[in-house]
């Protein structure tokens, strides 16, 4: 039995959630996201809280039914605080700048790169070596900074490349005479 799933999931006031069958919408000041949950789950809304439960006890239905808590859960908070990712862009030249909906990235290439941001999404540039991914899905988010720094993650001898800005990259000894 998840225990996850036993947990119900906390709406805030600024929320709005309705459940038509199987398809959950929640809204809110940062936007608006919609999914339809699994048929092998219930979900219910009860004094302020939702509640997710399996329809017949089985060891897989139990864990369908703590993801399906925990996308919920993740929806109801995108929707009311967004989701960020900070990333870093370390070494001599590289630098990010906002040219409308278009990242236009120098990372030492030949070329400059240009990421267009997708619907939903909205990117900062504080400074030339930050960027800075914010929007209401959790999982959006995440893609669209594992995409920006899929064009030059970081290499273990310089350390030069796009990081999180969170993340420690192991450094590697270079070769020896």
């Amino acid at each position: 039995m998840s225990r996850i799933a036993k947990a119900p999931v906390p709406i805030a006031s600024a929320i709005e959630v309705k459940i038509n069958g199987q398809d959950v919408q929640v809204k809110g000041p940062k936007g608006t996201l919609s999914w339809s949950v699994n048929s092998a789950v219930d979900v219910s809304q009860q004094d302020g809280e939702l509640h997710v439960a399996p329809r017949k006890e089985s060891r897989n239905t139990w864990a369908l039914a703590g993801t399906t808590r925990a996308l919920l859960n993740n929806m109801v908070i995108g929707c009311s605080d967004g989701f960020e990712k900070k990333l870093t862009l370390i070494g001599v030249g590289y630098r990010a700048a906002m040219k409308g909906k278009i990242l236009d990235l120098n990372l030492g290439f030949s070329h400059p790169v240009n990421y267009a941001v997708p619907e939903g999404i909205t990117i900062q540039v504080p400074s030339q070596t930050e960027i800075v991914v914010s929007g209401a899905d959790k999982q959006q988010v995440g893609q669209v900074a594992a995409e920006i720094r899929s064009y030059r993650p970081p290499e273990p001898y310089k350390g030069k490349g796009i990081r999180y800005a969170d993340e420690h990259v192991l450094r590697k000894e270079a070769k020896k005479k």
